[in-house]
């Protein structure tokens, strides 16, 4: 090797200057078989030892240190003088400026001083070349210096010409070679130098003094003897450190040309603002921001509204109109803008107007328009009355949603209307934060623009089916809605604004109370739509359905007519239900039958007969509920409540013998049905005596209740006394009254407790010719508020114990064995 041939591949920045660290590699010209190890055999098992803070030597290199420490400084000198190899060590912590034994690395390089250079700073810069690797055993002296006891180690390299450790040598240069390559200024001189250097150790140990990790790593790589296993595990950390170095240069070209795109279209941004202005035009989106401060300045909202609008239309300036968040901020401001803030529709109250209009769309329902009227004439004489909430309950097809329409004209103000069936998230009632990606305010603020005014009639149909989930509970969200208090103050998660809902009627329809919340009942005005009677159903269909489906068949008025036994026979025989959805059905049905005779050019009869209404509708549905005579003892009629209305139900009893009796009941019932026929058997037991029933029958007969129609669920107290009523029949064989209904709860005292849907259970005795009914004593208060023509033909009894129930309702006559 040629001293002066040496050439320095790069520059670091020097650390503190009392150190003895901080090296610059040098790349030394060397034959391809060298070992660097000249001179070594002269050194014996003692060392002068020099500490090196973060720097770790390789046998072969050659790197310039700074010398600042005493000792150090010493050491050098003296090895000058005397032309001494001295052991150069590395430091476990670069933080000690007195390292002892345990501070050192125990594996550590024989190293020449090449030359000493006095800085021009006052500063001494020492060049030094590895030879070989040695262990460090232990320090026999710490001064004037360091010196240790050594063992020197011997590098296992392969005898032969080794095909494997070339390849890996040739891949480690390419490496070390990309890694330069990769620099923002890179050393071409030092490139050309390692791509013709030919010594395999040099280039492992050059690569790995170079790499760009801490001294741990590489002070594990100067530990392994195996000059192979070096190469492999150099080229590992290699690999890792370029990929590093690919990532970075990945991620800044990535963000540069992000940067680059976002000033290009920025750039491009003004310049069609520039053309559009030589042009005469404005930019589309200065337009659009012009318009909304127009439509603002004609809005009656509050000052805190506009301070906000005047705050978030100013945001909207700012945004960039390539950015993501522009269309939303349109999108929320176009929804300030567009909301009908303190815009009313002026109510006519003209009453009589109001009164002819609910009577010309629908039939019956006294007490609803009633309450609208009231409504009506409050509000014109006080003039800013808060909207009641009212909730219409009650079957099917009664004409509960419709009727909506009916008020929002009578009082001349615009209607919308929002299912409610099946709805579960919280957040179509509140609306969701603009936070969330695709958020749009809820549906009560989104009906109340669509309507253009503040006080509309809201139709909030089937508030009965609203669900719950993880979403949230929409019904505890309509609390505030529905709550005249409140609502005055509704707060919209989106809006994020108050806004005043006080003046918009509110109208609720549901079929069933008992799946609505009480909080949210307390705050609506409950009122029943009960069903229909068939005299009801019959000027419903003619003044009404049959004009309607007419028309919607392109039937001129003229061309067909309906007998009235035709419309009684489609309301007996073809429909069940309260309301009048399923007579509309069938109607249609008919109609559709008469266009096609129409269309064909077939002669068609211009009255509807019973005939016809069969040889159209086909074979009939149902037969109507009868009364079946009282030959039988203990078979009793009561009356039933179901969702399409009332129903009258037989309860049958029988005795048989048995060595155990016991009771069975069968007929579908419910817990409650149950429970009713085990509270009847038991009162007739304990009052056997009163009853005039033999003690001993209870001892060695079974008891069987049965409701026939089995497969129809029932339940429900209500058939109380008519199973006792039943069971002292079956018992004492008496017969019961002719055309005798019964309805009422029992206790084990034997009162007779009130029950519900009286009057749907009046319409159903009705139907079946029933002539007396027994009803509670407190139910009497429920057939007062019935129209007198309902209970035409009918006789109440009204009981409070079980005793005249029996005493009224069974003859003296019995029935044959």
């Amino acid at each position: 090797m040629n001293k002066k041939d040496t050439v320095i591949f790069t520059q670091q920045a020097m650390d503190d200057m009392d150190d003895t660290i901080v090296a610059v590699p040098i790349l030394m010209e060397c034959d391809k078989d060298e070992d660097f190890s000249e001179g070594v055999e002269q050194v014996g098992d003692t060392l002068p030892i020099l500490p090196l803070r973060n720097m770790v030597l390789f046998p072969g290199v050659a790197m310039p240190v700074i010398a600042g420490r005493a000792k150090s400084m010493r050491l050098i000198r003296d090895a000058v003088q005397k032309k001494l190899l001295i052991g150069v060590c590395c430091q476990r912590d670069p933080a000690i400026d007195e390292p002892d034994f345990g501070d050192l690395y125990d594996v550590g390089v024989i190293a020449e001083i090449m030359r000493v250079l006095e800085m021009p700073d006052g500063t001494t810069t020492v060049i030094l070349q590895g030879k070989k690797r040695f262990s460090l055993k232990s320090l026999t002296e710490t001064e004037p210096f360091l010196i240790g006891k050594i063992e020197q180690f011997e590098d296992t390299r392969p005898k032969k010409q080794d095909r494997e450790l070339e390849a890996l040598a040739s891949t480690i240069k390419d490496l070390t070679v990309k890694m330069l390559s990769s620099a923002m200024d890179p050393p071409r001189d030092l490139i050309f130098s390692i791509r013709n250097n030919q010594n395999i150790l040099y280039l492992i140990n050059f690569s790995s003094c170079n790499i760009l990790t801490d001294a741990a790593v590489k002070q594990e790589l100067l530990a392994i003897n195996d000059l192979k296993d070096r190469a492999y595990r150099l080229l590992f950390i290699l690999n890792r450190e370029y990929q590093l170095i690919e990532l970075k240069a990945s991620i800044q070209m990535k963000t540069h040309e992000d940067i680059n795109k976002q000033q290009k279209e920025y750039f491009l941004q003004q310049q069609i603002k520039a053309i559009q202005k030589e042009l005469g035009g404005d930019n589309i989106n200065d337009i659009e921001i012009a318009e909304l401060r127009e439509k603002a300045k004609k809005k009656k909202w509050t000052k805190e509204v506009g301070e906000v609008f005047e705050k978030e239309i100013i945001k909207l300036e700012r945004l960039n109109p390539q950015s993501p968040d522009y269309s939303i901020q349109v999108q929320y401001v176009q929804t300030i803008v567009n909301l009908p803030w303190g815009e009313y529709s002026k109510d006519n109250f003209n009453l009589k107007r109001a009164e002819r209009i609910l009577n010309r769309d629908h039939y019956g329902m006294d007490k609803v328009k009633e309450r609208i009227i009231e409504h009506l004439a409050v509000l014109k004489l006080k003039k800013d009355l808060r909207s009641p909430i009212i909730c219409l309950y009650g079957p099917p097809g009664v004409g509960k949603t419709s009727l909506g329409k009916s008020i929002a004209e009578a009082l001349s103000r615009k209607y919308v209307r929002m299912s409610l069936g099946g709805l579960h998230d919280e957040a179509e009632i509140r609306g969701h934060r603009r936070t969330y990606i695709g958020a749009m305010v809820g549906r009560i603020i989104e009906n109340v623009k669509k309507a253009g005014t503040s006080n509309p009639v809201f139709v909030l149909d089937e508030i009965d089916k609203v669900g719950s989930d993880f979403k949230g509970d929409p019904a505890s969200a309509l609390l505030e809605v529905l709550d005249p208090e409140q609502n005055e103050h509704f707060h919209d998660n989106y809006l994020d604004i108050d806004f005043d809902l006080s003046k918009v009627m509110f109208i609720a329809t549901a079929n069933n109370l008992n799946t609505i919340s009480q909080p949210l009942l307390d705050r609506m005005e409950l009122i029943e739509v009960s069903g229909y009677i068939a005299e009801e159903k019959m000027q419903i269909a003619l003044k009404h359905l049959i004009p309607k489906q007419m028309e919607a068949h392109g039937i001129a008025a003229g061309d067909v007519k309906f007998d009235k036994q035709a419309v009684r026979l489609i309301i007996d025989s073809y429909t069940r239900e309260s309301g009048v959805r399923e007579l509309e059905k069938k109607i249609a049905k008919v109609m559709r039958k008469v266009a096609r005779k129409i269309a064909s050019g077939e002669k068609v009869s211009s009255v509807i007969t019973t005939g016809l209404i069969r040889e159209y509708l086909g074979t009939e549905e149902y037969t109507p509920d009868k009364y079946q005579g009282n030959q039988y003892a203990g078979v009793v009629t009561g009356l039933a409540w179901t969702a399409v209305g009332g129903e009258i139900l037989f309860v049958e009893t029988s005795l048989s013998k048995g060595k155990n009796p016991k009771l069975t009941v069968t007929g579908n019932l419910g817990d409650v049905m149950k429970e009713s026929a085990v509270i009847a058997l038991e009162y007739v037991r304990s009052h056997a005596d009163a009853l005039e029933i033999d003690g001993s029958m209870f001892e060695d007969r079974n008891v069987h209740i049965h409701v026939p129609e089995g497969a129809i669920p029932k339940d429900g107290p209500s058939a109380g006394i008519t199973m006792v009523t039943s069971l002292v029949s079956a018992f004492t064989k008496h017969k019961v009254r002719k055309n005798l209904a019964m309805t009422g709860e029992i206790t084990l005292r034997g009162k007779v407790l009130p029950v519900g849907g009286i009057k749907e259970k009046i319409l159903a005795a009705k139907r079946a010719g029933i002539k007396d009914i027994i009803l509670s004593d407190e139910n009497k208060k429920d057939i007062s508020e019935i129209k007198p023509e309902y209970l035409k033909g009918l006789t109440f009894h009204y009981v409070s114990d079980i005793a005249q129930v029996v005493n009224y309702a069974l003859l003296k006559e019995k029935t044959k064995e």
